[in-house]
């Protein structure tokens, strides 16, 4: 689900329901959008830029924003509990060499978390496209030199 830079994604239809800590880390992230789509920058030129995402079980990755044109494998396959923009929360299972490629319009973007739910590592590949029609979004300079 994409939304416009201008829509404001408010607490929706199910996020009464999440915890208190997580509603108030998504409307962190609503001040001020994380760019960062991965744990690990792992590579960056003029072109792309690469994340992993590990997680054992249990471990979440918190609240980011998508806003580039981009498309993640699973690494590991597993199984995963997402919160989306919208409140809803979702879980899936995910087979190893699954791919699945988004793309936002201009002013569009997405914002979810990720929580491994199963009973082993989760490990996501992620390529973001940086001629997108967004501008990324800055990264701290912290994680760019994790690609250097």
């Amino acid at each position: 689900m994409a939304m416009t830079m201008l829509d404001k994604p408010a607490a929706a239809k199910d996020a009464s329901a999440w915890p208190v800590a997580l509603r108030q880390e998504f409307e962190r992230e609503a001040r001020n959008p994380n760019g960062c789509v991965g744990n690990e920058l792992v590579s960056e030129n003029d072109r792309v830029r690469v994340w992993t995402i590990r997680l054992r079980p249990g471990e979440r990755f918190g609240f980011h924003r998508h806003v580039l044109d981009y498309f993640w494998s699973s690494i590991s396959g597993g199984r995963g509990r997402q919160h989306l923009m919208d409140g809803s929360t979702v879980e899936y299972t995910y087979a190893p060499g699954e791919t699945r490629h988004e793309a936002y319009a201009s002013g569009e973007y997405k914002v979810h978390d990720l929580e491994n739910v199963g009973d082993e590592d989760l490990v996501f590949m992620t390529v973001e496209f940086l001629s997108s029609a967004n501008k990324p979004l800055p990264i701290p300079q912290a994680r760019r030199l994790a690609a250097a």
